[in-house]
């Protein structure tokens, strides 16, 4: 649930009638269309005859450049244009979770008997981008550095089953804390040479602005608006045929939809609301890719609202994801009621919340939260109210946070909405309500649950359940689900562990997004898209495998 970094807006607040933000809602979806909808609706720039003729494409880009260190998290998930893993992602049918085939290793780990040691051999004869030959040590180095506490990485924890790491001629070794059977989604993380690791903060790494891996392409140009890569001349595998690949930073989304419409761009990651004007406009495409990206409103435990279980259950209850998929998302979604999606086989489809306007009602009445004269319910001198924040450059964080306001004043329920920074978050995430994101590692279940419903543990992110509500039952459930082997007792394990969280629930989840992708038609045979984790931009939709393209 790391939050995507974007830049920093003045904090502001505002408290919503129920009019009044059905109205802005309404008001913001159409402006921005309409503003999308007033340029050149034929791209002037770029045709498909000029766009087909050429072996390079630009892209623009929702998020900031640069950050391109692996032990900081860039790459984690093997997807990127200069970074391979020792394993990566391969789609075979784009609405299912993609299957894990070797990539620098030179087959799938094999494991000890009880899943606490995996061993990978190397592949040979491949070079980082600085001409340095990649071997064991380099994968010991990268990992030990996500390990070491001061490089302070942001994905340190997602590494915190590994006891040690060594090498032994070209085996790497991995041994664990505890059984670990999804181990192999944890080896997809990006490869760097162990010369390039100088110590100190991940955060600070001259890797974050001059990346060295082994992937098709290298960085040959970098400034805060646009990015350069070149193909790389001395790739081990299939040379790439998209020659040159250009990012530009375009974090506003009516711009990016306006520029894309003018030709200046081969494509872009757009809102949903927005990508519908696309569909009529000759030679453009737009892509729908399945993803374990969920939104949710997180609960905080200093609220006595949100702090009553009885009034978390009534909210799951009260909100009409249905709708909330049909208005903001245009349809460019599905219903979440836990973090887990119907792309896992544990999946259980009994651990729903029912939209049910009247039983959530009589939750709150035999609970005693009673309706004032203003509508909004109390207990014991305590309102039903808290602030719900969001990230104001997030157009879909921001108006799913104005929906879900609006549906909760119906049940008596006061939102504040307040446009708030991750800056101005930290710290802050037991006291006020957040429109958050997660499923960031999806190619693991356990990954998408456990952090997100276990109570925490010591040093963990406040982003892992902010509220900290849970059950030692569902703990319990939760701890042996992830020890143990893959199976039909570990789904059902997975499969329990839902029906638990519908009881005493941490969160209101609204919905796993489907990600939407404009891109150019130019002759591309692009292969399948993937079921995408919750990062997403211009390195995932269809280019997220852009060093296998073809004619």
């Amino acid at each position: 649930m790391t939050p995507i970094t974007a830049p920093h807006p003045t904090t502001a607040e505002t408290t919503l009638t129920p009019r009044t933000v059905l109205a802005v809602l309404a008001t913001v979806i159409t402006a921005l269309g309409l503003g999308a909808c007033q340029t050149t609706s034929t791209p002037e720039t770029k045709t498909f005859a000029t766009a087909a003729k050429t072996d390079s494409i630009t892209l623009a880009d929702a998020y900031e450049l640069g950050g391109y260190n692996p032990i900081n998290g860039y790459a984690e998930l093997g997807v990127s244009p200069m970074y391979e893993g020792l394993l990566g992602l391969e789609s075979n049918d784009p609405k299912q979770l993609p299957s894990i085939k070797p990539v620098l290793a030179q087959a799938l780990p094999s494991a000890n008997e009880d899943s606490t040691q995996f061993r990978v051999d190397i592949r040979q004869g491949v070079k980082f981008h600085d001409g340095s030959k990649l071997d064991a040590g380099d994968v010991v180095a990268t990992y030990r550095e996500v390990l070491n506490p001061k490089s302070g990485s942001a994905i340190a924890y997602s590494y915190d089953m590994i006891k040690d790491v060594s090498a032994k001629g070209n085996t790497v070794t991995f041994d664990l804390k505890y059984p670990y059977s999804d181990f192999a989604s944890r080896l997809l993380l990006g490869i760097v040479p162990s010369e390039s690791l100088k110590g100190g903060l991940a955060s600070e790494s001259p890797l974050n602005t001059k990346p060295i891996g082994t992937g098709p392409y290298r960085l040959e140009k970098l400034d805060s608006n646009q990015a350069v890569w070149k193909a790389n001349p001395d790739y081990w595998g299939t040379a790439p045929q998209v020659k040159t690949l250009t990012t530009v930073y375009v974090p506003d989304d009516a711009a990016r939809v306006a520029r894309l419409k003018t030709g200046e761009f081969d494509g872009s990651i757009i809102p949903p609301a927005l990508a519908a004007s696309f569909g009529s406009l000759p030679g453009m495409q737009v892509m729908h890719a399945a993803s374990a990206d969920w939104r949710a409103v997180s609960l905080p435990s200093t609220n006595a609202f949100t702090a009553d279980q009885a009034a978390r259950r009534a909210m799951n209850l009260a909100v009409d994801r249905e709708a909330l998929i049909k208005t903001v998302l245009a349809g460019a979604g599905k219903p979440a009621y836990t973090p887990v999606s119907d792309i896992y086989p544990a999946y259980n489809p009994q651990a729903r919340f029912e939209h049910n306007l009247d039983e959530a009602r009589q939750l709150l009445d035999a609970d005693g939260w009673v309706p004032g004269t203003d509508g909004i319910r109390s207990k014991d001198g305590q309102r039903a109210a808290f602030t719900l924040a969001y990230n104001p450059n997030d157009s879909v964080r921001r108006d799913l946070s104005v929906a879900f306001a609006a549906q909760m004043q119906s049940l008596g329920v006061e939102v504040k909405l307040q446009g708030m920074t991750w800056d101005a978050l930290e710290g802050k995430l037991n006291q006020v309500a957040v429109l958050l994101g997660g499923g960031d590692k999806p190619y693991s279940i356990d990954t998408q649950v456990y952090s997100v419903l276990h109570t925490r543990a010591a040093d963990t992110s406040e982003y892992d359940n902010p509220g900290n509500f849970g059950s030692p039952q569902l703990d319990e459930v939760l701890d042996q689900a992830r020890r143990a082997t893959p199976g039909t007792d570990r789904d059902e394990l997975y499969r329990r562990a839902q029906t638990l969280y519908l009881d005493n629930p941490n969160h209101v989840f609204l919905a796993f997004l489907q990600h939407t992708y404009v891109m150019r038609e130019a002759g591309w045979n692009t292969g399948n898209l993937t079921v995408e984790p919750h990062t997403h931009g211009v390195n995932w939709g269809p280019w997220w495998n852009l060093g296998q393209w073809s004619r």
